[in-house]
């Protein structure tokens, strides 16, 4: 091994200790659920995305292992190389059919999708606008344009009036790109997509949504589009199958010419093996779910709420949040990481979320309620919360 590049590692990783930026990785040793194994404790689950508790859900075991009987364990190949299966295929047509849209194609991530999609439609003669909260993916797929940052101009955080002076120093460009989450996804609140939709039409703008955190949870299940009615004058939305739907993978639903378009360009698609199609049945299984069982998305937001007024009725910072995504701010980084770490002692599972996640100084503990936790399981956490935040001020 070299040296020199050990050496920096290290320097590197003592730094970030240093700082209070270091984050090990946690060790999960049951299946995802309301309560979980940790380290081989017993902890109540605050920290998953399995916003509607399908990850272990029995329907998706089955269509899984019915799908591997089948099909077998791999896809054998990227999908431009005799990798599609016709269970892929059947995937993204159950999914134009739950977007109420054309077409959809899925990746084996939102990351991927992102990473793929806006360099596939966006040129040198191109702007995207994109909020200053974006997910790192969108930033990401956004820097794989090339473009240089003045074609990349970012509007404050969900100010329509920011977005529109944005709007009228990039005339005279071919197209223009808005890039939006649906539901940001560390402080929660959604973005006002009415007033987005309507300066898009106004300045002759496209937009896309990445509804990762939206999915599954607004809408019915549909998103923030559906949940705003706003799903017919969209150009692109991007959806996950790997938090509410509980299984892995990301998609793009549009057109049907998007869907066409970027089965010829986008890199990820091209040159990435297709999922399992395991993957894909269990994913078709959970979409069924959702639409035959609304008690599903109605349970997240009944714990939703229960969960988030215990909190300010404690006195915790829940922040600006509108969504299940909870976050109970610190600032202090030192302070969300002794939180996460007293927490778990009383046997909750909440992680810190830290700089560079976060801006400096905007440290917090995200917690997560969905709708595989029971009443006692929210009283439980609530009391290890009450008792942890007494002892390191927090409230």
């Amino acid at each position: 091994m070299n040296s020199t590049l050990q050496n920096w590692l290290d320097e590197q990783l003592a730094a970030l200790r240093q700082q209070n930026l270091y984050k090990p990785l946690v060790n999960l040793q049951s299946p995802q659920g309301g309560r979980i194994v940790v380290n081989g404790h017993q902890v109540i689950n605050l920290s998953s995305n399995n916003y509607l508790g399908l990850a272990n859900h029995p329907r998706l075991k089955e269509a899984a292992i019915r799908a591997v009987e089948t099909w077998g364990a791999g896809a054998g190949a990227v999908r431009t190389i005799i990798g599609t299966m016709s269970l892929h295929q059947q995937l993204e047509e159950r999914i134009a059919r739950f977007k109420h849209v054309e077409a959809a194609i899925v990746f084996q991530s939102g990351f991927t999708a992102n990473a793929g999609t806006i360099p596939a439609i966006i040129t040198k003669e191109d702007v995207i606008i994109s909020d200053e909260l974006n997910h790192a993916s969108i930033i990401d797929g956004c820097r794989l344009t090339g473009l240089p940052s003045d074609q990349r101009p970012i509007y404050k955080h969900k100010d329509l009036n920011s977005l529109e002076d944005v709007l009228k120093r990039t005339k005279g460009y071919r197209k223009r790109l808005i890039i939006t989450d649906g539901v940001f996804s560390m402080d929660g609140d959604i973005a006002p997509l009415p007033g987005i939709v309507a300066l898009a039409e106004q300045y002759d703008a496209a937009v896309m949504v990445d509804d990762a955190h939206g999915s599954g949870v607004l809408g019915g299940g549909r998103g923030t589009a559906y949940h705003f009615g706003v799903h017919d004058r969209l150009d692109i939305q991007l959806g996950t199958l790997s938090k509410a739907v509980g299984v892995m993978g990301g998609y793009i639903a549009g057109s049907a010419r998007l869907r066409e378009w970027l089965t010829q360009r986008a890199r990820p698609f091209l040159f990435s093996t297709a999922h399992p199609p395991a993957v894909a049945a269990a994913c078709i299984a959970a979409i069924d779910l959702m639409e035959e069982d609304p008690s599903l998305v109605q349970r997240l937001w009944e714990n939703t709420r229960y969960w988030q007024q215990g909190l300010k009725g404690l006195g915790f910072d829940i922040g600006a949040t509108e969504t299940p995504i909870t976050p109970v701010m610190t600032g202090d980084e030192r302070k969300a990481l002794d939180l996460q770490q007293r927490l778990f002692d009383e046997g909750v599972l909440a992680l810190a979320v830290v700089y560079p996640t976060v801006p400096r100084g905007k440290a917090r503990v995200r917690t997560m309620p969905n709708a595989s936790h029971s009443r006692s399981d929210l009283d439980d956490a609530l009391e290890a919360f009450r008792r942890v935040g007494k002892e390191l001020g927090l409230i």
